[in-house]
């Protein structure tokens, strides 16, 4: 391994130790996960999102035809079921 420094905000250095702390893991071995993500073209880029959200464009279909404009009261009803 490479030895290198980095400067965090105090929010995120904060943030970083909690979540070290509460998944028993270094705050090093936390941030070498999310350089990895990174590095491996993690799903969540934006560029990957668009593609995949375009993929499915068209894909299924709804028995109600107004879905596009009320989806929320669609997914409200179904989680309350």
């Amino acid at each position: 391994m490479v030895r290198t420094q980095i400067q965090l905000t105090e929010e995120q250095a904060r943030k970083l130790k909690a979540m070290a702390a509460s998944t028993d893991q270094s705050m090093a071995a936390l941030i070498r996960k999310a350089v990895e993500q990174l590095l491996a073209g993690d799903p969540r880029d934006r560029s990957t999102l668009y593609r995949n959200a375009k993929s499915v464009v068209g894909k299924y279909t709804a028995d109600a035809a107004d879905v596009a404009q009320h989806h929320d009261r669609y997914l409200k009803e179904s989680f309350q079921s």
